[in-house]
């Protein structure tokens, strides 16, 4: 049995922008104020905000956002948090290093191993 294609987000976008627009006329011409009136509002708002996310996806896979390569992977010990590369190149040994990671955690040189 094979599966059925999945629309893309383009597509999903419109139907549901078309959708949308059938419950807001009932509401405009029907001028319902009922329990069926609200459930046409509520089912307005939710096919808008299917539009809206579907059209957002659209818009992702044009323009995919660009890798950020300045992360590099190494151990979590050697590379703190909110230093910069400067400050790691002027930084030569272990020991400033884990001074300066034990000054941002606030343990006044104590490492807690």
């Amino acid at each position: 049995m094979s599966r059925l294609p999945r629309p893309d987000a383009r597509t999903v976008a419109v139907i549901a922008a078309l959708g949308a627009l059938a419950p807001l006329v009932m509401l405009v011409l029907w001028r319902r104020q009922d329990l069926l009136g609200v459930i046409l509002a509520l089912l307005c708002v939710l096919l808008i905000m299917v539009a809206g996310v579907a059209a957002s996806a659209a818009r992702q896979v044009d323009d995919p956002e660009p890798v950020d390569r300045s992360a590099t992977g190494g151990p979590a010990e050697l590379m703190p948090y909110g230093i910069d590369a400067d400050t790691l190149d002027a930084l030569d040994s272990r020991d400033a290093l884990r001074a300066v990671r034990d000054r941002r955690r606030g343990s006044n040189g104590f490492s807690g191993r």
